[in-house]
């Protein structure tokens, strides 16, 4: 969930670290801190809060050192402060680590001769990796493998000795380290944007890999000292991707991208004048497609409403197919059948999720074809998943996510499409689907166009609210549950969503003035039931802003947002766009740290 970053090479190394760790800000962090070791000895500058007040401090501290390692910090074991930041620096070990060591306590009960200074259980491994290196008795390399196979949890480090200047070690367990191979310098990060602008060759660590760099060199091996072949991939993200490109925020610019970003997802995938779908990815045969009679879609936060709203769409052109969607956190501690003849679907933007990538390695042990609905390219789920479709979006830098939510769904969508096509479904019943699909780009940048400044008047009204009622029926339920997320995300109202079914069954007993409930109403068969709800909130004095495709609609509701489109089944799709503009709106006229929300994380790579 936190950034790192190094360097061994011949350029400054403050300077890497220091804009390594500002393009690795998205991801979440409470304090930041660098390492270097040059000819004035070692530099270790730490602070609480943001980047800028770590350059503060390191102001009056310039080196010309070539090696270093920096950190940004989300708390997890002891609060948002200096002491708590890392690198953390034990002996004659300086350490940087995402993750959690669950064993910390023992560890630290047994190691004896040393005083603690911070509440983390990172200095603590820090610590366990110095009992080993005896002051340099050993290799650095072999001193952090002895640590590693006593700790129980998850991990991405990079350490140092002084002892060892000119080189850094690195390793990881389920939390993402990226090795960038440049012309004598070798760069790390744990997220491959930190690279741009320096290197485009990088190499992916894996789970149960150690690597030793030096400016020209990478060796890996296992835990089991076993040599592994490093492979360098080039990486696809181009600079450009990263910058808000004149935009406020990058939320808004990620918004306003979808027309774009969905382009990219449909790429040669839709063929119209055959009225197919052609994904290729997943790698199942026609006789493997035909066989799938279940489909289990695991997924965290957005990348489960987004597998919960297409399997309201799958379900329609795939009446065969059963399509059961569960929260990943909880899907993975659970005694779970999977019945024969079933495939996964892993859906997770940056490939890294923790709580997704523990349910696909059960999974997969239960012998179930995998297939990954990922955007990050190289990322760990990526890699294990037996085949996969990449979304294509690009790179999510705000921690809310909204392009790739769109994209999700349609990939999914088509995932479904390519079954029934294979089933021999009717093309009658699939190609109106098809044919909204190849449509949406075009349809999302007419809703954005033209309701963009209509969605920021009505944010005006609402930001004073403490809580917030989002509804839907059908497909806009879970539209209205993603566009409750977004709320409570970025804007820290209390926004909960709730099928219109069930306003009877407690949810009405919240509406007051306290309270503002926002219904998405899309035109179609429910549409009719779902203004008898909303007339059940109205009688009872609701503040109801409504979002709708109906060209009629004379409620009175205090707010109303009409979009204009020609397609039908995926109206909801739509609708979201709208309940993302309003999320944005409301949280800039609430003056918040739009993109980086507070308590949040982009990468959630601990439970």
């Amino acid at each position: 969930m936190c950034g790192i970053v190094g360097y061994v090479g011949e350029k400054n190394a403050q300077d890497f670290l220091v804009s390594g760790l500002k393009r690795l800000e998205y991801r979440g962090y409470d304090s930041a801190g660098v390492v270097t070791f040059g000819d004035k000895g070692v530099t270790l500058v730490k602070a609480k809060g943001k980047i800028g007040d770590l350059e503060a401090k390191l102001a009056g501290l310039k080196r010309g050192d070539k090696v270093g390692i920096g950190h940004t910090r989300w708390a997890t074991h002891g609060e948002p402060s200096e002491v708590n930041a890392h690198p953390h620096h034990v002996g004659n070990i300086y350490l940087v680590h995402n993750g959690i060591i669950e064993n910390y306590k023992e560890l630290k009960n047994a190691l004896s001769g040393y005083e603690f200074k911070s509440e983390t259980d990172s200095e603590v491994l820090a610590a366990l990796i110095d009992s080993f290196y005896q002051g340099g008795k050993y290799p650095l390399a072999n001193a952090v493998v002895q640590a590693l196979k006593l700790i129980q949890g998850t991990y991405g480090i990079a350490v140092m000795s002084e002892l060892n200047p000119s080189e850094i070690v690195v390793a990881r367990a389920g939390s993402p380290l990226v090795i960038g191979v440049g012309h004598g310098e070798t760069l790390i990060a744990s997220d491959a944007s930190a690279l741009l602008g320096h290197t485009k060759q990088a190499i992916y660590l894996n789970d149960g890999e150690i690597a030793t760099v030096t400016k020209n060199s990478v060796e890996i091996k296992t835990l089991n000292a076993e040599p592994v072949s490093a492979k360098v991939e080039e990486i696809e993200t181009n600079l450009a991707a990263i910058q808000k490109d004149g935009y406020e925020h990058f939320l808004l610019k990620e918004i306003m991208e979808q027309p774009r970003s969905l382009e990219e997802t449909l790429r040669g995938r839709v063929d119209l004048e055959e009225g197919m779908v052609r994904l290729g990815g997943p790698g199942l045969s026609e006789t493997e497609l035909r066989k799938i009679k279940h489909l289990v879609i695991v997924g965290c936060g957005t990348a489960y409403n987004a597998g919960l709203l297409a399997s309201y769409y799958i379900e329609q052109f795939t009446p065969e197919v059963t399509v059961e969607v569960v929260i990943a956190s909880e899907y993975r501690y659970r005694q779970a059948y999977i019945p024969k003849d079933s495939v996964a679907l892993i859906v997770s933007q940056s490939g890294e999720t923790a709580d997704t990538l523990a349910c696909l390695r059960e999974i997969k042990k239960q012998g179930v074809r995998t297939v990954g609905i990922v955007n990050a390219i190289g990322s760990t789920i990526a890699r294990e998943v037996d085949g996969g479709t990449y979304v294509h979006v690009g790179p999510e830098i705000s921690v809310a996510s909204t392009k790739a939510f769109t994209s999700q769904v349609v990939a999914m969508v088509m995932f479904g499409l390519t079954i029934a096509q294979a089933k021999g479904v009717r093309s009658g019943v699939l190609k109106p689907y098809i044919k909204e699909i190849a449509k949406l780009p075009g349809e999302i940048k007419k809703v954005l166009d033209e309701c963009r400044e209509l969605v920021k008047g009505v944010a005006e009204k609402y930001k004073d609210y403490d809580h917030a009622v989002y509804l839907g029926r059908d497909t806009a339920y879970p539209a209205a549950m993603e566009g409750a997320l977004k709320l409570k995300e970025i804007s820290y109202i209390d926004a909960n969503a709730y099928a219109f079914g069930e306003l009877k069954h407690g949810p009405l007993a919240l509406i007051d003035d306290r309270f503002f409930e926002l219904a998405l109403l899309p035109e179609g068969e429910l549409y009719e039931k779902a203004v008898s709800n909303v007339q059940e909130v109205l009688a009872r004095g609701g503040h109801v802003i409504t979002v709708t495709n109906k060209t009629e609609f004379d409620l009175p509701v205090e707010s109303v947002v009409k979009i204009t489109t020609s397609v039908e089944a995926l109206v909801p799709i739509l609708l979201n766009l709208v309940a993302q503009l309003f999320a944005y709106y409301v949280a800039v006229e609430k003056g918040l740290d739009v993109d980086q929300p507070r308590n949040l994380a982009k990468s959630v790579t601990v439970e």
